[in-house]
C-alpha cells in the first residue's frame, strides 16, 4: 500500500513539473512576443528628430565635439567648439537637456540655441530635421524572429521532459531578441529593455548555439559531466559588462560612448562568427563519435542548419565588420538565412518521432514566403491610405498604418493558406502527438478513394500501416462473392500461406457489426471459440478490424504485434478503424469500378459489332434528326461522295448536300410518310479536281456555287436514295427522332449500260460500215481505175493532169475514211503501219480540202506553223483525220463567220498543234463529256457525236493528249500533243 502511494504521489508530481515547464514557456514565449510586438510598432511610429551635433560636459560647459556637416546644426552655423548655453531661454546643464528638447519636437520645429564663441553670444536659430533612420531589413528580421521564438517554444511545449528542448528554447530566445530588439531613442524604461534585451541576446546567442551542438545529439557512451563548458558564456559577460560601462560612463561622455559603442558591436560579430564557427567544427568532429543512424540523421540537419544559416552571414557580413571593414548595406540581407538554423534544429530535435517533418518545414518555408507576401501587401496598402486619407507623403498621419493593418489583416484572414495555417496550428496544439496519426489518416484515406485496383490498394495499405505502426505482420483479407470467406490478397511478415477465415467463424458477428477484435485481450478473447484464438495466435494474428459497407463486413485487417512488443493502445486501434472504414469504400468503389468497366466493355463490344454493319455496307448511310442535323455519316458515303465524317456530322443537309436532291428529299418525305426511294438522282461529288479520296475533299467552308455544293470539278455520280424514318426505341413512344438515308451509287451500273448500248450501236455501225464499204468501195474503184488510165498518157502540162492527181488522191482518201469507219468498232487491220510524217504537211493537205468550205462560211484561217519541219511517227491519214474534225468542229461553231488559227511548235520534245476558233464555246457542264461516243451538243442532223470520240481514240493511240480549254462566247481552244518521230527512236534505242 505505501509503494503504491509512492507511485501515486511520483506521478501526480511528474504531471505538476510537466505542467509547469510548460506553463513557463508559454509565459517567456507570451512576453517575449508582447516585447517584440511593441518593438516593431514604436519603432514603427517614431520619428526622432537632432541637430546633427555632439554635444559632450567639459567644466567651461556643455561644447560641441562634432558637428555633421549635412545636419541641421551645421545649416544654422554651430560650430566646433561652440558653448551650448541656452535652449529656447531655458539653461543647459548637460548634454541630456538637450536630448530632452529634440524629443519633445517634431521635424521642422525651430529651436534658439543660445551660444558662447570666443566669449561673445550668438543665438541661431536651428530647424531640427529628423534622425537617420535604418533601414527596413529590421522588419525582415524582426519577422524572422517572432517566428523563430514561436518554433521554440512549440518544440518545448511538444517535449517538456526533453533537456534538448530546453537549449533550444533559450537558443531561439537568443535568436528572437537578436533580431527583433532594437532601441528606438525616445530611452524612456520600454526602449531600455529593448537595448538591453538586444545586447543580452547578442552576447548570449554564439554560445548558446555552441553549447547546443556540444550536447546535441547525445554522444555514444559519454555521460560525463563537463566541468569547462560554462566558460563558453565568459565572452557574453565580458561583453556585456562592457556595454554597462560604456553606457554609465558615456551619459557624461559622448565621444566614449561612440567609440566604446562601435567597438563592442565589433566584438559582438566577432564572437558571432567565431561561435558559428567553432559549433561548426564541433559538428563535423561529432561525425566521428556518432555511430546510430538516428543521431547520424540529426546531426545531418545541424550540420547544414548551422553551415547554410549562419555562414553565409558569419563569412559575408560579420568577420568583414570585425575586422574593420565597412561591408555594402546589400549584404544586411544575409542575416535572413540565419532562420534556417532554429527551423534545422527543431527538425532535428523531433524528426525521429514525427514523421512529417520535413512536410513541417516545407510549409514553413511557405508561410515564410505568405509572409513576405502579406508585408508587401502592407506597404502597399500604406502607401495607398496615405494617398487616400491625407496628403502624398505626409508622415504626420497616425492613422493612416492602422488602417493599412486592418486591412491586411482582414485580407489575410480571408486568403484560404492563411486559414489553413491557423488550423493546422490548432490541430497541433490541441491533438499535440495525435495529430500526426490524424493527418496521415486524411492523406492516405484521400489516396485510398483514388484507386480502383483492389489489389494496388492492399499493397498500399498494408505497407503504409506496416510502416506507420510499426508491426510484425498485416495482412488484408477480401470477402469471396461466392462463398463469403476471407482470403488474403495482401500481406506483409507471415511465414506460411495466410488462413482463410470462414464466415462462419465465431468472430464474424462482431466484425459484421463493425467491433474490432482483439484476441490478446483476454476478456474479448473469451466471446469466442478457444480453439480459433489459439489458431490465430499461433499464426501471429492478434487484430481483426472489419472493413464494413452497408451491415456487412466485405473485408478484414489481420494484424500482429508492435515490434516493440506492446499491445495497440486506443488511439491506434481508432486509427486502424477509421482506415478500415476507407479501404470499405475504396473496396466497393473497386467492384463497381469493375463491374461498371465490365458493362461497358460488352457495351463497346455490342456497339462494335452494330459499327462494323454499318461500315461493312457498300451503299452510304446517313442518320439524321428532325431538324434536318446529320448524326451518322459511313465510310462508304465518304468514300464516294467525298465528305469526311469529321466534316459532315454536326451539318445539316443542304449543307452537305446539294440544293435540288434535298428538296426532292424533303418532297418525297412528306408524300410519303413512310420511306421513299428516289432512282438516278444525279448528286455532285465533292471531291477536289483530281483527288480521288475523302480525304482531298474540301472544307465545308468552301463552297461557291448557288446550289449549295463546294464548287467543285467532275462528272455528276447517279445515285438510288432511300429514306425511311427512325422511331424512338421506347415501346410508349414512337414518334420519328429523325431518318436514315441510304444512297447506292449507281453511277458505274448505269455508265457500264450506257457502254452496253454504245457497243450495240457499234456493233451495228460495224456491220453497216461493211456494207458501206462494200457499196462504196466499188464505185470507187472504178474512179481510182479510170483516173489511173487518163493519167497514164496525159501531158503533165495539161491542166487537166493536175484535175485528174486531185482525183485520184481523194479517191484514194475516200477509201481510207471507210476503212476508218470500219475501225470505229473493230481492230485497225494490218497494213496501216506508222511511218514518219511531217505535221504541217498533215495540217497544209487538210485545208486543201476544206478550202472552199472555209470560204463559203466566210471563215479567215490564220496560219502559224513552224518554220521547219515537224515529224511526228503515226498513221498518216489517221491524223489526217484528227484535224479534220476538229477543223469541221470549229468551222460549225462559227455559222456566222470568224478567225481559225492554227498553230505548230516544238516544245520539251514534243510536236504541239493548237487549233483555235472564236465560235461560240462550249458550256462548262459539257466539257467533261465532249470526248463520249454519240454526245453532241448540235442540233439533230447536224452531228453524230462520234467526231472529237474518234480524234480521241486517234490521240490516245498515237501516245499523244489532247485539251480543251473553252469559254462559251469567246471561242474554243485545242492543243494536240504528238511525241517527235527522234524522240520515239532516241527511246527504243535506250
Amino acid at each position: 500500500m505505501p509503494d503504491t502511494q509512492n507511485t501515486t504521489l511520483a506521478t501526480r508530481d511528474s504531471s505538476w513539473l510537466i505542467w509547469a515547464r510548460s506553463a513557463f514557456a508559454v509565459i517567456v514565449v507570451t512576453v517575449l512576443l508582447a516585447l517584440g510586438i511593441a518593438n516593431i510598432t514604436l519603432r514603427a511610429r517614431w520619428h526622432e528628430v537632432e541637430d546633427g551635433v555632439l554635444w559632450a560636459s567639459r567644466p567651461e560647459g556643455v561644447i560641441a565635439i562634432e558637428v555633421d556637416r549635412r545636419g541641421a546644426g551645421a545649416a544654422a552655423g554651430i560650430e566646433r567648439g561652440d558653448v551650448l548655453v541656452a535652449i529656447n531661454g531655458s539653461p543647459v546643464q548637460s548634454p541630456a537637456d538637450a536630448l530632452d528638447v529634440a524629443h519633445r519636437s517634431r521635424e521642422g520645429s525651430r529651436v534658439t540655441y543660445s551660444l558662447l564663441r570666443l566669449g561673445t553670444h550668438q543665438a541661431l536659430d536651428v530647424s531640427l530635421a529628423p534622425s537617420p533612420q535604418g533601414s527596413s531589413l529590421y522588419y525582415v528580421l524582426s519577422a524572422v524572429g517572432l517566428f523563430t521564438l514561436v518554433v521554440g517554444g512549440l518544440v518545448r511545449l511538444r517535449r517538456p521532459n526533453d533537456q534538448a528542448t530546453l537549449h533550444f528554447f533559450w537558443l531561439c530566445a537568443a535568436f528572437f531578441g537578436a533580431y527583433t530588439f532594437s532601441f528606438n531613442g525616445p530611452f524612456d524604461r520600454l526602449d531600455w529593455v529593448f537595448y538591453w534585451g538586444d545586447t543580452i541576446a547578442m552576447a548570449l546567442l554564439p554560445p548558446l548555439l555552441l553549447h547546443f551542438t556540444v550536447v546535441f545529439p547525445a554522444r555514444d557512451g559519454r555521460e560525463r559531466p563537463m566541468p569547462l563548458l560554462p566558460l563558453i558564456y565568459v565572452p557574453a559577460l565580458l561583453i556585456a559588462a562592457g556595454r554597462i560601462v560604456a553606457v554609465v560612463r558615456g551619459s557624461s561622455n559622448g565621444v566614449f560612448l561612440t567609440a566604446a559603442t562601435s567597438a563592442l558591436d565589433r566584438a559582438e560579430q566577432l564572437q558571432l562568427f567565431a561561435g558559428a564557427a567553432a559549433a561548426a567544427a564541433v559538428l563535423i568532429r561529432a561525425f566521428r563519435q556518432i555511430t546510430t543512424t538516428t543521431a547520424r540523421r540529426q546531426l545531418r540537419w545541424l550540420a547544414w542548419g548551422t553551415a547554410l544559416g549562419a555562414g553565409p552571414f558569419a563569412f559575408g557580413y560579420a568577420l568583414p565588420w570585425a575586422l574593420g571593414f565597412d561591408p555594402p548595406l546589400a549584404l544586411q540581407f544575409m542575416a535572413i538565412p540565419l532562420g534556417l538554423v532554429p527551423l534545422t534544429f527543431a527538425s532535428a530535435i523531433v524528426r525521429y518521432r514525427l514523421r512529417d517533418i520535413e512536410v513541417i518545414v516545407k510549409r514553413t518555408l511557405a508561410y515564410a514566403a505568405f509572409l513576405g507576401a502579406t508585408l508587401a501587401l502592407y506597404a502597399a496598402l500604406l502607401r495607398l491610405t496615405s494617398f487616400l486619407v491625407g496628403p502624398a507623403g505626409n508622415p504626420g498621419d497616425e492613422h493612416t498604418w492602422i488602417i493599412a493593418l486592418l486591412t491586411t489583416i482582414v485580407v489575410v484572414l480571408l486568403a484560404q493558406p492563411v486559414k489553413e495555417a491557423v488550423h493546422t496550428a490548432i490541430d497541433r496544439m490541441f491533438y499535440r502527438d495525435r495529430y500526426d496519426y490524424r493527418r496521415a489518416l486524411v492523406a492516405f484515406a484521400r489516396e485510398l478513394n483514388s484507386d480502383l485496383n483492389v489489389v494496388r490498394l492492399s499493397q498500399r495499405l498494408v505497407a503504409r500501416v506496416v510502416e506507420t505502426l510499426v508491426i510484425d505482420r498485416m495482412a488484408l483479407m477480401l470477402a469471396d462473392d461466392r462463398s463469403g470467406d476471407f482470403t488474403s490478397i495482401g500481406d506483409y511478415g507471415f511465414s506460411t500461406l495466410v488462413p482463410r477465415l470462414s464466415r462462419t467463424s465465431s468472430m464474424m458477428s462482431r466484425l459484421d457489426a463493425g467491433t474490432t477484435v482483439a484476441l490478446d485481450d483476454p476478456i474479448a478473447a473469451a466471446r469466442f471459440a478457444a480453439e480459433e484464438v489459439e489458431f490465430w495466435r499461433d499464426a501471429g494474428a492478434y487484430y481483426f478490424v472489419p472493413c464494413v459497407f452497408e451491415g456487412r463486413a466485405i473485408a478484414v485487417l489481420a494484424l500482429g504485434r508492435k515490434e516493440s512488443d506492446e499491445p495497440f493502445n486506443s488511439e491506434d486501434l481508432a486509427l486502424l478503424t477509421a482506415v478500415a472504414s476507407q479501404v470499405a469504400t475504396a473496396i466497393e468503389n473497386g467492384r463497381l469500378y469493375r463491374e461498371l468497366h465490365r458493362k461497358a466493355e460488352e457495351l463497346d463490344r455490342m456497339r462494335e459489332f452494330n459499327e462494323n454493319i454499318l461500315e461493312s455496307l457498300d451503299d452510304g448511310l446517313a442518320v439524321f434528326d428532325r431538324s434536318e442535323r446529320i448524326v451518322r455519316w459511313n465510310r462508304a458515303l465518304e468514300g464516294f461522295y467525298g465528305v469526311t465524317r469529321e466534316a459532315a456530322i454536326g451539318r445539316t443537309l443542304s449543307d452537305v448536300f446539294d440544293l435540288p436532291f434535298v428538296e426532292a428529299l424533303r418532297a418525297a418525305r412528306q408524300e410519303h410518310r413512310g420511306g421513299a426511294t428516289l432512282y438516278r438522282v444525279p448528286i455532285e461529288p465533292r471531291h477536289r479536281a483530281g483527288d480521288g479520296a475523302a480525304a482531298g475533299a474540301p472544307p465545308l467552308s468552301a463552297r461557291v456555287n448557288d446550289a449549295g455544293g463546294f464548287g467543285t470539278a467532275g462528272a455528276k455520280l447517279l445515285v438510288n436514295a432511300t429514306e425511311v424514318p427512325l422511331r424512338n426505341p421506347s415501346p410508349s413512344d414512337r414518334s420519328i427522332a429523325g431518318h436514315i438515308l441510304l444512297i447506292e451509287d449507281t453511277t458505274d451500273r448505269v455508265r457500264l449500260e450506257e457502254q452496253l448500248q454504245i457497243s450495240e450501236k457499234m456493233a451495228s455501225i460495224g456491220l453497216l460500215a461493211a456494207g458501206v464499204a462494200h457499196e462504196v468501195n466499188t464505185p470507187l474503184t472504178g474512179i481510182s481505175s479510170f483516173t489511173q488510165m487518163l493519167l497514164d498518157g496525159a501531158d503533165e502540162g495539161d491542166p487537166k493532169t493536175a484535175l485528174l492527181k486531185k482525183i485520184e488522191r481523194q479517191s484514194f482518201r475516200a477509201a481510207k475514211i471507210v476503212n476508218g469507219l470500219l475501225n470505229l468498232s473493230r481492230p485497225v487491220a494490218a497494213g496501216n503501219d506508222p511511218a514518219e510524217a511531217d505535221l504541217n504537211a498533215i495540217i497544209l493537205d487538210v485545208f486543201a480540202l476544206l478550202e472552199h468550205q472555209f470560204e463559203v462560211a466566210r471563215i479567215k484561217v490564220r496560219r502559224e506553223l513552224a518554220a521547219t519541219p515537224v515529224p511526228v511517227r503515226g498513221i498518216e491519214h489517221q491524223l489526217q483525220q484528227v484535224f479534220l474534225n476538229l477543223f469541221l468542229n470549229a468551222r460549225d461553231a462559227m455559222p456566222r463567220g470568224g478567225w481559225l488559227s492554227v498553230t505548230t511548235q516544238v516544245s520539251g520534245g514534243r510536236a504541239l498543234a493548237e487549233i483555235a476558233d472564236t465560235g461560240s464555246g462550249i458550256p462548262s457542264e459539257h466539257l467533261a463529256r465532249i470526248y463520249d461516243p454519240f454526245f453532241t451538243t448540235k442540233a439533230i442532223g447536224r452531228g453524230t457525236g462520234l467526231g472529237l470520240s474518234i480524234t480521241y481514240g486517234i490521240v490516245r493511240d498515237h501516245d499523244g493528249t489532247i485539251h480543251c480549254d473553252s469559254a462559251v462566247g469567246q471561242g474554243t481552244r485545242f492543243i494536240v500533243s504528238l511525241p517527235l518521230a527522234q524522240e520515239l527512236r532516241r527511246s527504243a534505242q535506250s
